[in-house]
Protein backbone atom coordinates (compact mmCIF):
# COMPACT_ATOMS: atom_id res chain seq x y z
CA UNK A 1 0.00 0.00 0.00
CA UNK A 2 1.37 3.25 -0.44
CA UNK A 3 1.39 6.59 1.76
CA UNK A 4 -1.07 8.20 2.68
CA UNK A 5 -0.54 11.40 1.67
CA UNK A 6 0.82 13.97 4.29
CA UNK A 7 -2.72 16.41 3.64
CA UNK A 8 -4.62 13.56 4.17
CA UNK A 9 -2.97 12.05 7.22
CA UNK A 10 -4.99 13.10 10.22
CA UNK A 11 -8.52 12.38 8.31
CA UNK A 12 -6.88 8.75 7.30
CA UNK A 13 -6.04 8.21 11.07
CA UNK A 14 -8.78 9.58 12.70
CA UNK A 15 -10.81 7.25 10.52
CA UNK A 16 -8.22 3.76 11.58
CA UNK A 17 -9.19 4.97 15.20
CA UNK A 18 -12.72 5.53 14.80
CA UNK A 19 -12.86 3.05 12.30
CA UNK A 20 -11.71 0.16 14.80
CA UNK A 21 -14.20 1.33 18.16
CA UNK A 22 -17.21 1.48 15.30
CA UNK A 23 -16.42 -1.94 14.72
CA UNK A 24 -18.87 -4.47 16.36
CA UNK A 25 -16.23 -7.25 16.53
CA UNK A 26 -13.69 -5.27 18.12
CA UNK A 27 -15.99 -3.08 20.55
CA UNK A 28 -17.16 -5.06 23.02
CA UNK A 29 -16.61 -6.63 26.43
CA UNK A 30 -16.86 -9.84 27.88
CA UNK A 31 -20.43 -10.68 29.12
CA UNK A 32 -21.64 -7.71 27.25
CA UNK A 33 -21.77 -8.97 23.33
CA UNK A 34 -24.15 -6.85 22.81
CA UNK A 35 -23.22 -4.00 23.73
CA UNK A 36 -20.29 -1.40 23.28
CA UNK A 37 -17.62 -0.84 25.42
CA UNK A 38 -17.04 2.78 24.01
CA UNK A 39 -18.71 5.47 22.37
CA UNK A 40 -16.99 7.26 19.41
CA UNK A 41 -13.53 8.38 19.75
CA UNK A 42 -11.86 11.97 19.34
CA UNK A 43 -8.80 11.76 17.94
CA UNK A 44 -5.76 14.73 18.25
CA UNK A 45 -2.46 15.42 17.21
CA UNK A 46 1.03 16.87 18.83
CA UNK A 47 4.56 17.54 17.35
CA UNK A 48 7.59 15.62 19.04
CA UNK A 49 9.15 19.16 19.76
CA UNK A 50 6.11 20.25 21.37
CA UNK A 51 7.73 21.73 24.71
CA UNK A 52 5.06 20.68 26.88
CA UNK A 53 6.89 17.42 26.17
CA UNK A 54 9.92 18.78 27.73
CA UNK A 55 8.44 20.40 30.76
CA UNK A 56 6.46 16.76 31.71
CA UNK A 57 10.03 15.98 32.99
CA UNK A 58 9.39 19.15 35.38
CA UNK A 59 5.86 18.29 36.25
CA UNK A 60 5.99 14.80 35.67
CA UNK A 61 9.04 13.50 36.69
CA UNK A 62 12.36 13.63 35.12
CA UNK A 63 11.81 9.74 34.28
CA UNK A 64 9.02 10.49 31.63
CA UNK A 65 9.93 10.32 28.16
CA UNK A 66 9.90 12.79 25.61
CA UNK A 67 8.49 11.37 21.94
CA UNK A 68 11.95 11.55 20.71
CA UNK A 69 13.51 9.38 23.73
CA UNK A 70 11.12 6.67 23.56
CA UNK A 71 11.22 6.06 19.68
CA UNK A 72 14.71 6.15 20.00
CA UNK A 73 14.90 3.28 22.28
CA UNK A 74 12.43 1.73 19.82
CA UNK A 75 14.16 2.35 16.59
CA UNK A 76 18.01 2.92 18.18
CA UNK A 77 19.24 2.32 14.73
CA UNK A 78 17.50 5.09 13.73
CA UNK A 79 18.41 9.11 13.82
CA UNK A 80 15.80 11.59 13.86
CA UNK A 81 14.66 14.79 15.13
CA UNK A 82 11.57 15.87 17.04
CA UNK A 83 10.22 17.73 15.32
CA UNK A 84 9.67 14.61 12.99
CA UNK A 85 7.68 12.79 15.16
CA UNK A 86 3.87 12.73 15.35
CA UNK A 87 1.96 11.91 18.74
CA UNK A 88 -1.25 10.09 17.88
CA UNK A 89 -3.76 10.67 20.72
CA UNK A 90 -7.37 9.28 21.20
CA UNK A 91 -10.27 9.95 23.66
CA UNK A 92 -12.50 6.93 24.01
CA UNK A 93 -16.23 7.86 25.81
CA UNK A 94 -17.66 5.46 28.25
CA UNK A 95 -21.03 4.68 27.40
CA UNK A 96 -24.35 5.86 28.46
CA UNK A 97 -25.16 2.87 30.53
CA UNK A 98 -22.32 2.32 31.86
CA UNK A 99 -21.70 5.91 32.99
CA UNK A 100 -25.63 5.60 34.12
CA UNK A 101 -24.50 2.83 36.34
CA UNK A 102 -21.65 4.09 38.04
CA UNK A 103 -23.60 7.17 38.89
CA UNK A 104 -25.76 5.04 41.37
CA UNK A 105 -23.04 3.60 43.20
CA UNK A 106 -21.47 5.31 46.23
CA UNK A 107 -18.38 3.36 47.73
CA UNK A 108 -17.33 1.03 44.67
CA UNK A 109 -17.76 1.12 40.49
CA UNK A 110 -20.22 -0.43 39.27
CA UNK A 111 -20.07 -4.06 37.77
CA UNK A 112 -20.34 -2.72 33.99
CA UNK A 113 -17.44 0.36 34.53
CA UNK A 114 -15.65 -2.21 36.75
CA UNK A 115 -15.61 -4.62 33.03
CA UNK A 116 -15.20 -1.76 30.90
CA UNK A 117 -12.16 -1.26 33.24
CA UNK A 118 -10.50 -4.50 32.46
CA UNK A 119 -11.98 -5.82 29.29
CA UNK A 120 -12.50 -2.03 27.56
CA UNK A 121 -8.83 -1.48 28.45
CA UNK A 122 -8.15 -4.43 26.64
CA UNK A 123 -9.99 -3.18 23.52
CA UNK A 124 -7.80 -0.02 23.82
CA UNK A 125 -4.66 -2.41 23.86
CA UNK A 126 -5.97 -3.63 20.37
CA UNK A 127 -6.07 -0.47 18.94
CA UNK A 128 -2.38 0.84 20.16
CA UNK A 129 -1.54 -2.26 18.69
CA UNK A 130 -3.55 -1.50 15.52
CA UNK A 131 -2.67 1.72 14.65
CA UNK A 132 1.02 1.04 14.80
CA UNK A 133 0.12 -1.82 12.67
CA UNK A 134 -1.52 -0.03 10.23
CA UNK A 135 0.97 2.57 10.35
CA UNK A 136 4.05 0.33 9.58
CA UNK A 137 2.16 -1.25 6.61
CA UNK A 138 2.36 2.18 4.89
CA UNK A 139 6.17 2.70 6.10
CA UNK A 140 5.78 4.69 8.97
CA UNK A 141 7.77 3.46 12.28
CA UNK A 142 5.14 3.92 15.26
CA UNK A 143 5.37 2.84 18.63
CA UNK A 144 2.57 2.79 21.59
CA UNK A 145 4.73 4.01 24.44
CA UNK A 146 2.41 2.29 27.30
CA UNK A 147 3.18 -1.07 25.54
CA UNK A 148 6.70 -0.87 25.43
CA UNK A 149 8.92 -3.16 27.58
CA UNK A 150 10.67 -0.14 28.63
CA UNK A 151 7.52 1.70 29.93
CA UNK A 152 6.90 1.46 34.22
CA UNK A 153 4.63 2.78 36.63
CA UNK A 154 5.20 3.70 40.18
CA UNK A 155 3.01 3.77 42.19
CA UNK A 156 3.40 1.25 45.27
CA UNK A 157 5.58 3.54 47.54
CA UNK A 158 4.65 6.18 50.28
CA UNK A 159 5.58 9.24 48.39
CA UNK A 160 2.91 10.81 46.59
CA UNK A 161 5.69 12.60 44.02
CA UNK A 162 6.36 9.25 42.97
CA UNK A 163 2.88 8.08 41.79
CA UNK A 164 4.00 8.67 38.19
CA UNK A 165 5.11 6.92 34.94
CA UNK A 166 7.44 7.24 31.79
CA UNK A 167 4.63 7.88 29.80
CA UNK A 168 1.06 9.98 30.39
CA UNK A 169 -1.82 8.72 27.80
CA UNK A 170 -3.50 11.96 29.83
CA UNK A 171 -0.94 14.10 29.37
CA UNK A 172 -0.20 13.20 25.68
CA UNK A 173 -3.80 14.07 25.10
CA UNK A 174 -3.68 17.37 26.73
CA UNK A 175 -0.63 18.62 24.56
CA UNK A 176 -2.89 17.23 21.29
CA UNK A 177 -5.65 19.43 22.45
CA UNK A 178 -7.88 16.53 23.78
CA UNK A 179 -8.68 18.41 26.76
CA UNK A 180 -7.33 19.66 30.01
CA UNK A 181 -7.41 18.32 33.52
CA UNK A 182 -9.56 18.83 36.83
CA UNK A 183 -9.49 19.20 40.80
CA UNK A 184 -9.18 15.23 40.93
CA UNK A 185 -6.94 15.02 38.26
CA UNK A 186 -9.26 13.55 35.26
CA UNK A 187 -8.90 14.83 32.16
CA UNK A 188 -12.35 17.25 31.02
CA UNK A 189 -12.63 16.28 27.20
CA UNK A 190 -15.54 18.03 24.78
CA UNK A 191 -17.07 14.02 25.30
CA UNK A 192 -16.32 14.93 28.88
CA UNK A 193 -14.41 13.16 31.88
CA UNK A 194 -15.57 9.50 31.84
CA UNK A 195 -13.44 7.94 29.34
CA UNK A 196 -10.08 6.24 28.81
CA UNK A 197 -7.59 7.27 26.42
CA UNK A 198 -4.70 6.09 24.40
CA UNK A 199 -1.77 7.05 21.96
CA UNK A 200 1.04 6.18 19.20
CA UNK A 201 4.12 7.94 18.30
CA UNK A 202 5.10 7.66 14.60
CA UNK A 203 7.78 9.31 12.55
CA UNK A 204 4.96 11.04 10.17
CA UNK A 205 4.45 14.64 10.37
CA UNK A 206 0.87 15.88 11.13
CA UNK A 207 0.10 19.49 11.92
CA UNK A 208 -0.56 19.42 15.43
CA UNK A 209 -4.31 20.02 16.55
CA UNK A 210 -5.14 23.29 17.71
CA UNK A 211 -4.88 23.53 21.82
CA UNK A 212 -8.34 25.59 22.25
CA UNK A 213 -7.20 26.23 26.25
CA UNK A 214 -4.15 28.29 27.62
CA UNK A 215 -3.79 26.50 30.72
CA UNK A 216 -3.96 22.92 32.32
CA UNK A 217 -7.07 23.66 34.55
CA UNK A 218 -8.94 25.90 32.20
CA UNK A 219 -12.06 23.10 31.51
CA UNK A 220 -12.54 22.81 35.41
CA UNK A 221 -15.27 25.35 36.58
CA UNK A 222 -13.35 24.93 40.52
CA UNK A 223 -9.90 26.25 39.21
CA UNK A 224 -11.68 28.86 36.87
CA UNK A 225 -15.01 30.01 38.34
CA UNK A 226 -14.16 29.10 41.84
CA UNK A 227 -17.22 26.99 41.87
CA UNK A 228 -18.52 23.26 41.64
CA UNK A 229 -16.36 21.16 43.56
CA UNK A 230 -18.42 18.40 42.70
CA UNK A 231 -15.73 15.50 42.76
CA UNK A 232 -15.46 16.10 46.29
CA UNK A 233 -18.36 14.15 48.01
CA UNK A 234 -18.43 11.46 45.00
CA UNK A 235 -14.72 10.56 46.31
CA UNK A 236 -15.81 7.40 49.24
CA UNK A 237 -12.04 7.88 50.96
CA UNK A 238 -11.98 11.84 50.97
CA UNK A 239 -8.93 11.13 48.78
CA UNK A 240 -10.29 14.89 46.99
CA UNK A 241 -10.23 18.06 48.85
CA UNK A 242 -10.08 21.74 47.58
CA UNK A 243 -6.52 21.54 48.33
CA UNK A 244 -6.71 18.63 45.52
CA UNK A 245 -6.48 15.03 44.62
CA UNK A 246 -4.68 12.51 47.37
CA UNK A 247 -3.26 9.78 45.28
CA UNK A 248 -1.78 7.63 48.03
CA UNK A 249 -5.63 7.53 49.58
CA UNK A 250 -7.33 7.37 45.93
CA UNK A 251 -4.20 4.30 45.17
CA UNK A 252 -5.05 2.56 48.01
CA UNK A 253 -9.06 2.69 47.16
CA UNK A 254 -9.03 1.86 44.03
CA UNK A 255 -6.19 -0.72 43.75
CA UNK A 256 -6.64 -2.46 47.31
CA UNK A 257 -10.01 -2.47 48.67
CA UNK A 258 -12.37 -2.06 45.09
CA UNK A 259 -10.16 -4.62 43.57
CA UNK A 260 -10.86 -7.15 46.15
CA UNK A 261 -14.41 -5.76 45.95
CA UNK A 262 -15.05 -6.08 42.00
CA UNK A 263 -13.02 -9.98 42.00
CA UNK A 264 -14.78 -10.77 44.95
CA UNK A 265 -18.25 -9.63 43.63
CA UNK A 266 -18.42 -9.06 39.69
CA UNK A 267 -15.35 -12.04 39.01
CA UNK A 268 -12.95 -9.40 37.55
CA UNK A 269 -9.52 -8.84 38.84
CA UNK A 270 -8.90 -5.23 38.14
CA UNK A 271 -8.66 -2.08 40.37
CA UNK A 272 -11.83 0.53 39.29
CA UNK A 273 -13.71 3.18 40.97
CA UNK A 274 -14.57 6.32 38.59
CA UNK A 275 -16.99 7.98 41.00
CA UNK A 276 -15.39 11.34 40.70
CA UNK A 277 -15.96 10.80 37.08
CA UNK A 278 -19.44 10.53 36.95
CA UNK A 279 -22.95 12.47 38.52
CA UNK A 280 -20.38 15.21 38.02
CA UNK A 281 -21.18 18.11 35.73
CA UNK A 282 -18.24 17.39 33.74
CA UNK A 283 -19.02 14.02 33.39
CA UNK A 284 -20.14 14.11 29.75
CA UNK A 285 -18.93 17.70 28.20
CA UNK A 286 -16.92 20.70 29.33
CA UNK A 287 -18.83 22.06 31.87
CA UNK A 288 -20.61 25.88 32.24
CA UNK A 289 -21.49 27.31 35.50
CA UNK A 290 -25.55 26.53 34.82
CA UNK A 291 -24.37 22.90 34.94
CA UNK A 292 -23.95 23.03 38.97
Amino acid sequence: MDKVHSADLADWLGSIIRGFINNPAENTTEDQVNENAWENPLVGFSRGDDPLYYGYKKHIGPVHWTPLEIFTMTFPYMTVMPEDLTIISWILPQTEPTKADNRKETTYASERWAKTRLYGEQINDRLRKHVVTVLQENAYRALAPVLSPQWQWFGETSDESRFTSTWSERHAAYASGLGTFGLCDGLITERGKAMRTGSVVALVRIPPSPRPYDNHHAYCLFFTQGLCGKCIPRCPVGAITEAGHDKIKCFNHCYKTSKDYTKSHYGVDVGACGLCQTKVPCESKIPVITDI
